[in-house]
């Protein structure tokens, strides 16, 4: 089984915090973010992993995630290529025509990759996604007409959202854009098709953009030395 990380992400909003690293090797507890990543990845079968990061940033990636759990392969975008073309470029290194995982490479999930994965082979479908509801950040100001009669805490969205998180059959990588983003193109195609699948995902769901972020990832992580067990 292999799997993309898109790692192209810049990490401007974590300013000094970074480093000067991209954002999926700032260190999280003592490894690469991506690390924990390939560790989790591992736990569910896939023993490769292609990167696909910014032209000349390979070596980089190369040398600090080898050896951390499944293979890394490299795909240096010639260009920024969007999501959608990143994950298609990448798809081009793959050793076997099979479906992937794809995902982005600034995010912690406690995701169940196995459950993904089992779940969209039973379906047959071209592609599913992982969907959460996150907790709004602001609190909540209940009303009677005008009068405020409380105040409680955010509570979850809602609606879902995509995390994210992907298993793509060939069907659905033949649809991606060379260039851009396939939330915009490939998949609403593909469901207005019924060819799209989504998997209910309840648990942790963390980008890391800011100092913020990067704190409570740390703790999380610092709490959970299991994520690297391959």
């Amino acid at each position: 089984m292999e799997a993309i990380i898109l790692a192209g992400g810049k990490a401007e909003r974590l300013g000094d915090a970074a480093g000067g690293l991209p954002k999926p090797l700032v260190p999280v507890a003592g490894r690469p973010l991506a690390a924990w990543q390939l560790g989790l990845l591992g736990r569910a079968g896939v023993d490769r992993v292609i990167v696909s990061c910014n032209a000349g940033a390979g070596e980089e990636f190369a040398a600090a995630l080898n050896g951390l759990g499944p293979e890394v392969a490299i795909a240096e975008e010639p260009e920024r290529l969007g999501r959608g073309g990143g994950i298609r470029f990448a798809a081009a290194e793959r050793q076997e025509a099979d479906d992937v995982l794809a995902l982005n490479g600034d995010e912690l999930l406690d995701l169940d990759f196995a459950a993904l994965l089992a779940r969209h082979r039973s379906s047959g479908t071209a592609a599913t996604i992982a969907v959460a509801q996150p907790r709004s950040p602001f609190g909540v100001v209940e009303l009677d007409d005008d009068r405020v009669t409380g105040f409680a805490e955010g509570g979850t969205i809602e609606s879902w959202v995509s995390c994210g998180v992907y298993v793509l059959s060939e069907e659905a990588l033949a649809r991606f854009p060379e260039r851009g983003d396939h939330e915009t193109t490939a998949f609403p195609e593909l469901a207005a098709e019924g060819k799209l699948r989504a998997f209910r995902h309840e648990g942790l769901w963390l980008t890391v953009n800011t100092p913020k972020d990067l704190r409570r990832a740390e703790e999380y992580l610092g709490a959970h030395p299991e994520w690297l067990q391959a």
